[in-house]
């Protein structure tokens, strides 16, 4: 998986730092931690990395390690796309959930799924988890630039329009500081090894922690994780 022009990536963290309020999630009200689901595909369910390893397992430790009251719970699966996302919500995202990161559109865009159909689709999921007060952040993709620049600027402008629309904390790219380089990667060039892994969990939590407004907890009321 190639990602050219990634200097686009620097205008749309303007946006990340300027254009949302941070989203209400309140888990201090029964009384435990806050609890975030990871709604994703392959590059969050860990493909190909043990499961100890898997980006929603780290995020959980290097959050919890900063002192703050978290649970987030693994509801990526490989090979999905945003209408497997909309589909699946009842059952990936429990009652007593209070936030959600979406994290779904890279396998739209292998398999060309035609990015009016990718909105309509990420639309539908915000919409329903809106419904049901729990919080939304989203965080984007971009697209391969073999599939043209028509498809290309359509498709990367999904994100971004629905942070606006919806007043959605935008995580602009997920696979930020990771894309392309051999180092950060498994052997097939898209999905992050354990050192990928580790840069995506440091820049991501930083994002969920201002966007969740997350403050760290009293000794006496959280155990920090080693």
């Amino acid at each position: 998986m190639k990602f050219k022009n990634l200097g686009r990536f620097a205008l749309l963290l303007c946006f990340w730092a300027t254009s949302w309020s941070p989203v209400e999630a309140d888990p201090e009200a029964n009384g435990g931690p806050l609890i975030l689901v990871v709604l994703g595909d392959s590059i969050t369910a860990g493909y190909g990395l043990a499961e100890a390893e898997a980006l929603p397992v780290k995020l959980e430790q290097k959050l919890r390690h900063d002192g703050f009251k978290i649970t987030i719970r693994n509801a990526g699966i490989s090979g999905d796309t945003t209408a497997g996302g909309r589909e699946r919500i009842d059952w990936s995202v429990a009652q007593d959930v209070d936030a959600v990161l979406v994290a779904l559109g890279g396998n739209d865009v292998l398999r060309a799924i035609p990015p009016e159909e990718t909105e309509k689709n990420l639309k539908s999921i915000i919409t329903q988890l809106r419904q049901r007060n729990i919080a939304v952040l989203l965080a984007g993709m971009l697209a391969l630039p073999n599939y043209g620049p028509e498809f290309g600027e359509e498709f990367n402008g999904i994100y971004t329009r629905l942070a606006e629309e919806f007043d959605v904390p935008l995580y602009p790219f997920l696979l930020d500081g990771v894309a392309t380089d051999p180092a950060y990667n498994q052997a097939d060039g898209i999905h992050p090894n354990e050192a990928g892994v580790a840069i995506i969990v440091d820049r991501l939590g930083a994002f969920i922690a201002s966007a969740l407004s997350l403050k760290p907890a009293t000794l006496d009321e959280f155990e920090v994780a080693p």
